[in-house]
């Protein structure tokens, strides 16, 4: 997957690190308009779970500019799966279809507009799930998704190390849900892995 990647997504991606990292050099921009996406080594794991996970659909949760979106393609792209990814910002919705023009991989991603509440129960036989979305719904998502993952599949949610506090009603869930086994993984801001039993 990666000693393969096409020229057009590793440009995007470079494209959207470089935009991240101008954002972060700016902490009073406006909490919408900043991407904060997840770093190259997070991305490179994300893809490398979601390759091997059972026959299912992947979901992301918070689609931001596409950045793990590109990831998760590379995943798509290897096991034959699509990925149905969901935002509710209009700016953040406008750079993430650029994104999927850029890189060429719209025909393996759908995107939802809109809050991921509203949508996500309608999803079933899930064999991955990004989380990556405000952090006060993140025990409503994981809530919502588990009991639709295939056995074997994963749910990974983002920054629970570095936004401890504001993950701990779902880590606290998720790591004594009796349905998964789960980790924290020191990886970027902090991963939660939890594969349904």
């Amino acid at each position: 997957m990666f000693q393969d990647l096409p020229e057009r997504i590793a440009k995007r991606m470079q494209y959207l690190e470089r935009l991240d990292a101008e954002h972060r050099k700016h902490p009073d921009m406006a909490h919408f308009d900043r991407l904060r996406q997840v770093p190259p080594a997070t991305g490179k794991l994300l893809s490398l779970l979601a390759a091997n996970t059972p026959d299912g659909i992947f979901l992301e949760l918070g689609t931001s500019g596409g950045y793990s979106t590109l990831w998760l393609s590379l995943a798509a792209r290897a096991a034959g799966r699509k990925i149905v990814t969901f935002e509710k910002s209009g700016a953040k919705l406008k750079l993430a279809r650029e994104t999927l023009k850029a890189a060429e991989v719209e025909h393996l991603v759908e995107i939802v507009p809109g809050d991921v509440t509203d949508h996500l129960a309608a999803y079933r036989n899930v064999a991955f799930c990004f989380l990556d979305v405000e952090k006060g719904v993140y025990l409503a998502c994981y809530e919502t998704v588990v009991p639709n993952l295939v056995p074997g599949g994963l749910l990974v949610a983002d920054n629970v190390i570095s936004h401890r506090e504001d993950c701990a009603a779902m880590l606290k869930r998720a790591l004594t849900d009796e349905r998964v086994d789960a980790l924290i993984v020191p990886v970027g801001s902090g991963l939660l892995v939890a594969r349904k039993a």
